[in-house]
């Protein structure tokens, strides 16, 4: 019976443990958390909390026996996600004229935090905000008043914002228990009725009436708007501004309420707004977010990490981001007279929060902006709407809704006329859509990880190239390509996210297809771009296997695993080549399906394409919902007893890289004529049994790795290489024993000296 060694046990734990903290946390944070914090520590010379309790959830904090302000958890007041979409547990300390004095992180989940950023930075970025006020004294848009974390950008914004947020909706329901209260005893409170959508209202309109009718509002930014919003809270912007005339477009933002029928049928078509019903929960919603211009709304690290970062939906102060499971894409609107958008993105609200379609939200988005490798600066601006009366009927059985108590808070009703004053909110559809460029400034502020991959492609270049000389030496070599797919793993996988998934190859054949294909997409990611140009040229010359066994940071994490696994003593499966031909056709079947779904509806192909585990092991580091982290676990598990499983049997990016590499047009393994017959000694050893009992390779399957060629140049295990040198060897031994037999019958020379006689 087969046992797993000690060591590998305590790392399949280790492995667990990890697995453990990605369950999902419960809805009321407040109870559990209280006791990891002592009160001095979150409220200067505080003695002692009180029980827990109301809505949002508080509790009383007291120096002795004087209350003297109120401690919470922000995940029980507003929503804090952040790139885990896992809530970020800050408890904060306001006392009762609403100043923070004093706020901590008790648990978070973020992949960046738990891989590198010390949580102390964390903890110094959240200590700017202790005195601050943020109901009497808000901070400037945008601003925060500690330095951001270099490498965790969004996740401290995440922090700071839901610190701020819940502070104002912390103390504003405080007042409004005591005003409501007051004012209901001088009998002078002015209500409205709430309000809940028109789900009768089904008429179908055109993009000009519903912008007249204001059903979709827009923000218009223009390019020198943008760089005087960024100069004015980091002056170092100055120095970086967009490129382009002041009065180019920056974005135009769009955004409306579609879940009410009107207004989405108007925007998705009769049968889209079918489909959309039908994927709808009881108290979810739905929305359209479009945009044009130079600056991208959706920016890419959704593509890496699985969440919209750069707009936020927010609602008295309580918000949350979209993630990759509740969007769609759209190529058009369907209105009539609606234009054509760069972006337009369909989303479905989270079940976790209660969004009130009628009644006033916000779209906040984050202009954001690369002033060198390590440092990056950021504002953000608000898209206010409010779902127009004539699309909505009164709540017979809704609370009343207090007129005078803010929707929004002031101090973010709008950013943008702030800053200047030709910054609106406008229905008008005249402005400008200039098509320019981002991508190069991306291009130049990324370029040192460009160079640095390029470097690696050189010297990997170099290896095929001369890989006969290289191949001689076996322990070299074999440190050499441990040393490269470690490279790989943690510097082009983990620390980079520049992991090619099989979402890149459905989107860029989509594109293509629906005739929208653009460089400008293609090109905003540095890393994936460099990698997709070298796969591409690297399959003319060596197939798939160029990226497959060299560059691929979850292959790396495989076949790395399975050395480790091997060391440890760890017994191979070894499949029957029989059964093996057959099961590698599951990842061209799995690859087939996702291309044909993602022709119907790119979006649905999109969370199929989970099966590929590379999101959950490379870019969010397991850092994730407990069936993802599973599945890649038990891909890894199996890698351990059989050298890359998943590439051999699952991965649909091998078969869709597998399909174009029939161009290659070069050989450059070498074969002896009785590789197969009667040797087979590579084909036992062949890490992912690419190569046939006949000796043929097949380039479908073969990554490589160049251990056939070890074996081919081996001067003790390869058959040929053996026979040769006895051959030579005994030519030589044959030619040396003759040289000295010629030299032992060779006449021995004699010497005659003829003397003169003389007279």
């Amino acid at each position: 019976m087969f046992v797993l060694p000690n060591r590998l046990y305590q790392v399949l734990l280790m492995i667990l443990a990890i697995f453990t903290l990605c369950l999902p946390a419960r809805a009321e944070r407040l109870p559990e958390l209280i006791n990891k914090v002592q009160p001095a520590d979150i409220f200067p010379n505080a003695t002692r909390f009180g029980k827990p309790e109301g809505k949002p959830m508080t509790a009383k904090i007291y120096q002795g026996e004087q209350e003297v302000g109120v401690v919470y958890i922000t995940t029980d007041v507003v929503n804090t996600r952040g790139y885990s979409s896992k809530p970020i547990d800050t408890i904060v300390a306001l006392d009762k004229e609403g100043t923070i004095k004093g706020a901590k992180m008790l648990e978070h989940h973020e992949p960046i935090l738990l891989v590198g950023i010390p949580v102390s930075k964390v903890d110094t970025f959240i200590n700017g905000y202790v005195g601050m006020n943020p109901t009497k004294n808000p901070p400037q848009a945008g601003s925060t008043p500690s330095e951001i974390v270099t490498g965790a950008t969004v996740t401290v914004v995440v922090i700071g914002d839901s610190i701020v947020r819940s502070a104002r909706v912390v103390t504003a329901e405080l007042a409004k228990q005591d005003s409501i209260q007051a004012a209901s005893q001088a009998n002078n409170v002015q209500t409205r009725p709430h309000r809940l959508p028109n789900m009768d209202k089904q008429d179908v309109l055109s993009w000009d009436n519903l912008l007249q009718e204001k059903a979709i509002q827009k923000l218009h930014i223009t390019i020198g708007e943008a760089n005087k919003l960024l100069a004015d809270n980091y002056p170092e912007a100055a120095q970086h501004p967009q490129a382009g005339q002041p009065e180019d477009t920056f974005i135009d933002l769009y955004t409306a309420v579609v879940s009410q029928p009107a207004i989405g049928k108007s925007l998705l078509g009769e049968q889209g707004f079918k489909d959309l019903q039908a994927q709808l929960k009881p108290n979810q919603s739905a929305i359209i977010v479009a945009g044009e211009g130079v600056y991208s709304w959706k920016g890419s690290g959704y593509v890496r990490g699985g969440i919209f970062d750069r707009i936020e939906v927010i609602q008295n102060d309580n918000g949350f981001r979209f993630t990759d499971a509740q969007h769609t894409r759209l190529l058009d609107l369907q209105a009539a007279g609606s234009p054509h958008f760069k972006e337009v993105s369909l989303f479905i609200t989270p079940e976790d929060f209660v969004f009130d379609s009628a009644e006033p939200w916000r779209l906040q988005l984050m202009i954001q902006r690369e002033l060198s490798v390590q440092n990056k600066a950021f504002v953000t601006v608000d898209l206010n709407y409010q779902l127009p009366q004539a699309f909505t009927v009164d709540d017979p059985n809704g609370q009343p809704v207090v007129i005078d108590a803010p929707t929004t808070h002031p101090a973010t009703a709008n950013h943008v006329q702030a800053a200047s004053a030709t910054m609106t909110n406008v229905t008008d559809n005249n402005a400008d859509n200039p098509q320019r460029m981002i991508w190069k400034q991306l291009w130049q502020d990324k370029l040192p990880h460009v160079v640095a991959i390029s470097i690696m492609l050189f010297i990997l270049t170099l290896v095929f190239f001369f890989q006969d000389t290289l191949v001689k030496y076996e322990t070299l070599y074999n440190r050499f390509r441990y040393i490269y797919l470690t490279v790989t793993l943690i510097y082009v996988g983990w620390y980079l996210h520049a992991q090619l998934s099989v979402v890149n190859v459905l989107t860029f054949t989509s594109s293509i297809v629906q005739g929208h294909f653009s460089w400008d997409y293609f090109l905003m990611d540095p890393f994936i771009f460099t990698l997709w140009s070298a796969t591409a040229m690297s399959m003319i010359f060596w197939g798939r296997g160029a990226f497959c066994g060299w560059l691929c940071p979850f292959g790396s994490l495989q076949e790395l695993t399975n050395a480790i696994a091997k060391k440890l003593g760890v017994k191979q499966i070894t499949v029957p080549f029989g059964v093996h031909t057959r099961l590698t056709a599951f990842k061209y079947v799995i690859f087939m399906v996702l291309f044909g779904v993602s022709l119907y509806e790119l979006g649905f192909a999109e969370k199929l394409a989970e099966v590929e585990p590379f999101k959950t092991a490379i870019i969010l580091h397991f850092v994730r919902e407990w069936w993802f982290v599973l599945f890649a676990l038990v891909l890894l598990v199996m890698g351990l007893f059989i050298e890359r499983f998943f590439c051999r049997y699952l991965c649909p990016l091998g078969a869709a890289m597998a399909i174009p590499a029939k161009l290659q047009i070069f050989n450059w393994l070498r074969r002896y004529p009785m590789c197969g017959n009667p040797c087979q000694i590579c084909h036992h050893e062949c890490p992912v049994q690419a190569i046939a009992p006949e000796g043929d390779i097949n380039p479908n399957e073969c990554i490589q790795c160049l251990h056939c060629q070890v074996m081919y140049n081996h001067e003790t295990r390869c058959p040929q290489v053996v026979a040769t040198n006895k051959k030579k060897a005994k030519q030589a031994a044959a030619k040396a024993e003759l040289d000295t037999q010629k030299q032992q019958n060779q006449p021995t020379e004699q010497v005659v000296h003829f003397v003169k006689k003389t007279k």
